[in-house]
């Protein structure tokens, strides 16, 4: 499909529409971010979050191009397992860590960590964590994906990198000049748009088959997978479960929106709603589309989404959909930004540099540092050998299961010696970077969601047999951690 006036003039539209939109709910927050409510207000929209935001957010901040691309990349159905998997996620971050990160006053995850091991160096090193995985695989990841659909939509003859440079100029923008009110407000109109058109897009492809998946391979089909498929069957029960625990429930750039409500309720209405979505609309919508592209083009890896939408869809609604793709690039890279100047500056330049900085003209620096990183990066996800989502996925076990290690041993015990954890996740980085080679032949001949199983109950193991051998006896505490009442908001020797 070539580029149109008209398909011009509906992406600029819309875009500007949602800009405007934005603006205009958050207009009272321009320029705040300086006094004593500094924090609360940027980072945490001074509390004020409604439930449709929360979940307008969280659905989007996730739903990218490492998605909607790399997903209906792998041309299967067996990816279908991340997005229902997921739901225990969302479940889990409801019920079980929402509360008590209300309970505890916490503005950032890592906060939890330092309240419950007594020590600013475990947090600090959790942060650190973070603030890698976003910098080294998601920032380039998503503007990968997003420049590739572009490209492969509107058949551009343009470098990926233009595209690249712009998607990150205009989502640095609302993440610095916004704050997280702005990153929720324009996920949540930006949702709607793509949601609506992303079914939009499956249903015309089915109909373009005639709803006929005849003739197409059944491992392309089935939701059993084998030994030596993407996601064995056995892996949803070993470390498919702690991985959506570790995402939904301990990732700041997903649970900042449920902690920026202004109750647990409220918080919990929104995550429901987000996960109602993800079990009804997400899976048909990452799948089906890359099956029906296999029937129509053949094994053509993550130029499938781009390629069918562009056939598909009728000229005067590619604009829209182009928008739409854009806005969710733009909102989950501006979600990261924002959770990674969180992290910077509360976990780090606070308890290291200056207890009182200029949070707003601070997190401008972060965020221009790390997109300029993840701009340089992108190479890693350029022609990789592997799916967008099947890399992204390899890389982020070597942080995954080493923090939601220290947020177990965390929750579940007290007296623990911080120092001890800190050992274990390193232990965890070097273990499964060794067991895995994301970029090489593993070392060890299992499937990687297994070995972050392993990674994780040997972390946990570990951690605890060293506070032992340091002079700490752990003690089981998770009755007053996830109890109601407020005693726990003390921190714990450790």
């Amino acid at each position: 499909m070539e580029l149109s006036l008209t398909q011009v003039l509906v992406f600029l539209g819309l875009s500007a529409a949602i800009a405007l939109a934005t603006w205009w709910f958050c207009r009272d927050q321009i320029g705040r971010g300086t006094g004593e409510s500094a924090e609360s207000d940027y980072f945490l929209a001074g509390g004020g979050l409604k439930w449709y935001f929360v979940a307008g957010s969280i659905t989007l901040t996730n739903l990218s191009t490492d998605q909607l691309v790399g997903m209906n990349g792998a041309q299967m159905a067996l990816l279908a397992w991340w997005e229902l998997a997921a739901v225990v996620g969302l479940m889990m971050l409801a019920f079980v860590f929402i509360p008590v990160y209300y309970k505890y006053n916490c503005t950032t995850t890592t906060e939890l960590l330092e309240r419950r091991y007594n020590n600013k160096h475990i947090r600090a090193l959790i942060s650190i964590l973070f603030l890698l995985g976003n910098i080294f695989i998601f920032l380039p990841a998503i503007l990968y994906g997003g420049s590739l659909f572009m490209i492969n939509l509107f058949d551009l003859d343009i470098n990926l990198y233009i595209i690249a440079a712009l998607f990150a100029i205009v989502g640095s923008a609302y993440a610095i000049f916004g704050g997280l009110r702005a990153v929720a407000v324009s996920d949540t109109f930006s949702g709607v748009l793509l949601l609506g058109l992303a079914i939009l897009v499956t249903v015309i492809a089915l109909n373009a088959i005639g709803w006929d998946l005849s003739g197409i391979p059944r491992e392309r089909l089935t939701l059993i997978g084998g030994p030596d498929s993407d996601i064995p069957f056995t892996t949803l029960f070993t470390g498919m479960l702690f991985i959506q625990m570790f995402y939904w429930s301990t990732n700041q750039t997903i649970t900042q929106r449920a902690m920026a409500s202004p109750s647990v309720g409220e918080a919990q209405k929104g995550i429901l709603a987000a996960a109602a979505i993800r079990l009804l609309i997400i899976p048909p919508i990452i799948v089906l589309p890359g099956i029906v592209a296999f029937k129509l083009y053949g094994d053509i890896g993550d130029a499938t989404y781009g390629r069918l939408v562009g056939d598909v869809l009728p000229a005067f609604l590619s604009g829209a959909f182009a928008a739409a793709i854009a806005a969710a690039v733009l909102t989950t890279f501006n979600s990261i930004l924002n959770a990674s100047a969180a992290l910077w500056v509360m976990d780090i330049h606070e308890t290291y540099i200056n207890k009182r900085p200029n949070v707003r003209r601070l997190s401008l620096w972060v965020s221009v540092v790390m997109v300029l990183l993840g701009f340089a990066l992108i190479p890693i996800f350029n022609n990789p050998e592997n799916s967008i989502i099947d890399l992204v996925q390899r890389l982020y076990g070597l942080l995954s299961m080493p923090i939601l290690s220290a947020f177990i041993v965390g929750l579940l015990f007290r007296n623990v010696n911080a120092y001890a954890m800190i050992v274990a996740v390193l232990y965890g980085v070097l273990a499964y970077g060794w067991a895995t080679n994301p970029f090489g032949e593993p070392n060890i001949g299992l499937h990687y969601i297994h070995i972050m199983a392993i990674t994780l109950f040997s972390g946990v193991a570990l951690a605890l047999l060293l506070s032992l051998l340091f002079g700490s006896r752990p003690v089981w505490d998770a009755h007053n951690v996830f109890s109601r009442s407020s005693e726990a908001m003390t921190p714990i020797d450790g």
